[in-house]
Order: structure tokens, then C-alpha cells, then sequence
């Protein structure tokens, strides 16, 4: 009978070192590992502040030469909806924005990226402002209140360079007759543009305005620029109705030719700094070679800035009247007379009525 032997398997020899080998490739592949993560933090993040859009709306940053970096990273955030902070964080201190952070009027849009804000905000790449003058101008302080409210000019240097005589004189004006420069429209300008940057637009503007045919047809009517300008600003004073002003400056006109006194209202209002509503007859009065009451003739200078449609007006006026009133209907027209009785009869209707809207309301109350 045969006998079984039964044999257990040997272990191959363990390798002297083996573990050894084993412990190698595995801290040789972590590594590896955070070699390779590095690098890809290393372009991601490369990739976020340099390539990919930070920003899910768009913001206007407005930065004053006192305005810290932090109050700006705090804008950003609360008005351009930052996607990701440490992006933006990390671009600041790259480019070191604390130390470089320039004054400025800045359009943050969506499609920008972290490195290019920063950027701008260093290099002061600003997008240009609107300066936009418009409506009743009658005042230096009027105009120091518009340019200031839209650009980082203050209201003070505004007045203080239109009082200014060697300023004006560069450009051919003086504090008197200033409000001749300005030609209303809306303009681009930087924010932080200075006064010289608006009156060297105003200049430009100015310029543009005053073509051949336009001083050819102010000379017509026996006006130079200037006077044109002042006869405007007088329009201005009676009328914001664009379709009228033509007729009223007609009017004045007329009036001009014929060597009457202009009597115009508005003149006597800018006298009085325009504090009074109604003109009374003690006003007229007043000694001062702006009362066209008492003096024949144009003013010494404008009494607000006149707009295009004024100026246009005076270059090309319409009608033979010698008189105009306000218009009984209390609609803000004017009924315009030929001689005196029928500004009379004008002037009848309209007194008529408002003694009749007068006694209405007393009996209201």
C-alpha cells in the first residue's frame, strides 16, 4: 500500500529590502501627487485672476484721491457680485493696489477679469463720464452745482475759476460775459477731470457752434457773438417754449433796431440774483446798466447761459412784432403785438383773468 506524503507548499524568500522598495514608490508618487496639484492650483489660479470673467454685473467704482483700497475691494464685492473673493483678494496684493490705487470714474463689467481690474484701477483706465448741462442756468453757482454733482471737481474751484480773469482770458471771455462760453449739451469727460478740462471743451464746443453762417447771420442782424450770446441768454430768461423763442427774440430785435429800450423783465430779476417772483415797479428803478428799463440797448453780459434753441433764435427770428405778454390761457405761451394798443388789449385779458383765478381762490379758502 502505498503511503501519501503530504507536503505543505513553501514561501517563496522574502527579497531583503523589499519593503523598503514598496515604501519608496509610495511616498515618491504622493510627491508626485502634490507636485502635480501644486501646479495645477499654480494655473488654475493663474487661470482665474488672469483668463476667467470675476464679476456677474456690472458696477461703476468711483475712487477720491482719499478712497482706501479696502472701501473699494467692499464695493466690488457688494456691487459687482464678485464670483470669487479670493481671486480678487489675491490680484490686489499681486499688484499691489493699496500702494497704487488711482483716482478715477471705473465701469466694472462682467466680462472682466480680476488682474485686469486691478490694473485699471492702478493705471487709472477710466471710462469717461457724462457732463450733461442742461435746463435753467441763471447763476455761477448754478453751474458750479451741475459740473460738481457729475464730476470730482468741487463746487468752490468751479466758481472760483469763472471769477477768474487770467483763467477766462486764455480763452477769450472774462468773468462778466463767461456764460457765453458754455454751449448746453452732454459731454464725455473723465471724472476727475479738472476745471481747465471744462472750459477747454466748453471752448471746443464753442467753436463748433459759431460756424461761418452763424456769425454771417448774426452780423445780419447787427450782432456780434457775444451779443448774439447775451440776446440768447435774454430769451432764455423769458421762455423755456422752444416754438416761441424765435418770435420773442424777434421781438427784441425789432426793438433793438428801432432804439427802444429792450424793457425786458429777465434782466431786472438778475439784479435782484433772481430772489424775487414778480417784477414790481419799484424794481424798475434800479440803477444799473443791466435794467433795460432804464437803459437802452443790450447789457453789459449774458444774465444765464442761453441754449442752442436760444441762440438759434436770435440768428434766426421771426415776426414784426414790438410787444409780447403772457397768454391769458395760463399755458406758459405768450400772445405777441404789433403796436402798443394791441399789447394792451393783451395785457387786459391777461390781468382779466387772473383777477377772475385770484377771486376763486379766495373763495376756496
Amino acid at each position: 500500500m502505498a503511503t501519501e506524503h503530504t507536503h505543505k507548499a513553501k514561501k517563496a524568500p522574502r527579497k531583503k529590502g523589499g519593503q523598503k522598495i514598496d515604501k519608496r514608490l509610495l511616498i515618491g508618487g504622493l510627491i508626485a501627487a502634490v507636485i502635480l496639484l501644486a501646479l495645477f492650483a499654480k494655473v488654475w489660479n493663474w487661470l482665474s485672476d488672469n483668463r476667467l470673467p470675476n464679476f456677474r454685473k456690472e458696477a461703476v467704482v468711483f475712487v477720491r484721491p482719499d478712497t482706501g483700497v479696502d472701501e473699494v475691494y467692499a464695493t466690488l464685492i457688494n456691487e459687482a457680485g464678485v464670483k470669487r473673493p479670493y481671486s480678487l483678494d489675491r490680484a490686489f496684493k499681486a499688484k499691489k493696489v493699496a500702494e497704487n490705487l488711482q483716482p478715477g470714474r471705473y465701469l466694472i463689467k462682467p466680462g472682466y477679469t480680476s488682474v485686469y481690474v486691478a490694473r485699471m484701477l492702478n493705471n487709472a483706465w477710466q471710462t469717461p463720464a457724462r457732463l450733461t448741462l442742461s435746463g435753467t442756468l441763471r447763476k455761477k453757482s448754478d453751474l458750479a452745482t451741475k459740473i460738481s454733482r457729475q464730476l470730482m471737481i468741487d463746487s468752490a474751484d468751479v466758481i472760483k475759476a469763472l471769477n477768474d480773469k487770467a483763467m477766462l482770458s486764455a480763452y477769450g471771455f472774462t468773468p462778466r460775459n463767461v456764460f457765453s462760453l458754455f454751449i448746453p449739451d452732454t459731454y464725455e469727460m473723465y471724472w476727475t477731470s479738472t476745471m481747465k478740462d471744462v472750459l477747454d471743451k466748453q471752448k471746443e464746443a464753442y467753436d463748433a457752434f459759431w460756424t461761418a453762417d452763424r456769425t454771417a447771420k448774426a452780423k445780419a442782424q447787427g450782432l456780434s457773438r457775444e451779443e448774439a450770446s447775451i440776446l440768447a441768454s435774454i430769451v432764455k430768461g423769458e421762455t423755456n417754449y422752444e416754438p416761441e423763442m424765435p418770435k420773442i427774440a424777434g421781438v427784441y430785435l425789432n426793438r433793438l433796431h428801432k432804439g427802444m429800450k429792450l424793457q425786458a423783465d429777465p434782466t431786472v430779476a438778475y439784479l435782484l440774483d433772481y430772489e424775487v417772483n414778480r417784477i414790481l415797479l419799484k424794481h424798475l428803478q434800479i440803477e444799473s446798466p443791466y435794467n433795460t428799463y432804464k437803459y437802452a440797448g443790450l447789457p453789459p453780459g449774458p444774465i444765464a447761459v442761453p441754449t442752442k434753441a436760444c441762440l438759434e433764435a436770435v440768428l434766426n427770428p421771426e415776426g414784426d412784432y414790438l410787444y409780447f405778454c403772457a397768454s391769458s390761457s395760463f399755458d406758459g405761451t405768450h400772445k405777441f403785438a404789433k403796436d402798443l394798443s394791441g399789447h394792451m388789449k393783451n395785457a387786459r385779458a391777461f390781468q382779466s383773468e387772473l383777477n377772475k383765478r385770484n377771486a376763486e381762490k379766495k373763495k376756496q379758502k
